[in-house]
């Protein structure tokens, strides 16, 4: 049998060859201007099956909006001695747009490999997790090891838009999961390696339309100033940071957070006093606090606003996440930590993040998740790499994982 650290070394070329293969299509949502995951999916089903995969499941999420029809996740099983529990490593397939071409040093559709770094869109978010989960599983393929327990890769469709058909449907419409399975999700981390999420702040987006009426700037009187009730409105909303005002060193920074972000285009002239306005607010809050909590408190605002400018305030929630956290203490997160101290050396602390990954959806449904990888953290960037080096040792770990 092949020690470790030497397969990957071996095999170090075979990583490399699949994310050039991954990088070459565009899997992006329609949202994104994107026909969504079918092309990548059906690419590594194929390249997957070469190299050994034998049970390989796909579950397609209707979607009209895509030529194929569907948003594909893929599952691939290595058969384990015991199906008492199953050792998941959750990635997704989806990428976001390239953005602005000129600031990109290399074609962004193209991996291209220098000085150990692997360069595209897609390279680390999330293609470094998906090739070191399938390379930890190759380890087992190729030298004929079956593991303790079952362990399955999910290869999933939607992350970057919500997982509507991704997780989120799948935890609707299939029975893969079991409270008891160990999941890891590879997409996100910290240079070291030695961060281990396991929560996330409550999530809230907000866009806020205020009609007011329109008018000359220089009869104020006689209109209701969309803009300047919005701003007042900005401002209040912001200062939900002091009315929930709990800490939590979990979390960096460890607020909750009500931040005003995109304003859309009012009036033409800077002489005309707008009759409506619509912005944005990004709030990122803590666990302890429920988003129907915060919901109150944005009501009250509206409602005080309203009477004091004249005007109407409508809002919608285009996206809302709100998850427990997982016990720093869950079997994934001391297994995962067992694995990093044997394999690395390294010595895991668990933290919480702003950000949103499926783990969310998964601790909602009461299944404990854990998040972890060792990354740069250059997800949606311009020139986004990833260290080969970083996919290897990340691998090793899931090895260690797995069995």
């Amino acid at each position: 049998m092949t020690d470790i650290r030497t397969f990957m070394n071996e095999n170090r070329g075979l990583a490399i060859e699949l994310e050039k293969l991954l990088t070459s299509i565009k899997a992006m949502a329609p949202q994104n201007g994107g026909d969504g995951e079918s092309e990548k999916c059906a690419a590594l089903k194929k390249w997957l099956f070469l190299h050994g995969f034998e049970h390989l499941e796909q579950y397609d999420a209707p979607d009209s909006r895509v030529s194929s029809g569907v948003r594909p996740n893929l599952v691939a099983t290595i058969p384990g001695q015991s199906d008492e529990h199953t050792v998941w490593s959750i990635a997704h397939m989806d990428v976001v747009p390239t953005g602005d071409l000129k600031l990109w040093n290399t074609n962004p559709w193209e991996c291209v490999e220098k000085d150990g770094l692997l360069y595209g869109r897609g390279v680390e978010d999330n293609q470094q997790g998906l090739v070191s989960g399938v390379l930890a599983a190759l380890y087992f393929i190729k030298n004929k090891i079956t593991p303790a327990y079952t362990v399955k890769l999910l290869f999933a469709a939607d992350e970057e838009c919500g997982s509507d058909l991704g997780m989120v449907w799948l935890l609707k419409n299939t029975e893969l999961f079991k409270k008891q399975d160990l999941i890891l999700i590879p997409d996100g981390g910290d240079p070291k390696g030695e961060t281990i999420e396991i929560a996330e702040k409550n999530l809230m987006w907000l866009r806020v339309h205020v009609f007011g009426k329109q008018t000359h700037g220089s009869r104020p009187d006689s209109g209701a100033n969309a803009c300047l009730a919005a701003s007042e409105l900005a401002l209040k909303i912001n200062g939900l940071e002091k009315v929930f005002d709990k800490r939590d060193p979990l979390f960096e920074p460890p607020y909750s957070t009500f931040q005003p972000t995109m304003r859309l285009k009012n009036v033409d002239g800077i002489n005309i006093i707008p009759g409506e306005d619509v912005s944005c607010f990004d709030c990122r809050i803590l666990p302890c606090y429920t988003l129907a909590q915060v919901k109150e408190k944005v009501d009250e605002i509206c409602s005080e606003v309203e009477k004091k400018y004249g005007v109407k305030i409508e809002y919608e929630v285009p996206q809302k996440s709100e998850s427990p956290a997982s016990p720093a203490d869950a079997p994934v997160v001391r297994k995962l930590a067992e694995a990093l101290k044997k394999v690395h050396g390294i010595d895991a602390k668990c933290i919480g993040i702003g950000g949103g990954t499926v783990a969310a959806e998964l601790r909602r449904e009461g299944i404990d998740a854990a998040v972890w990888s060792t990354l740069d953290d250059q997800a949606h960037q311009p020139n986004e790499y990833c260290k080969v080096e970083n996919l290897l040792a990340d691998a090793m770990t899931l090895v260690e994982m797995f069995r």
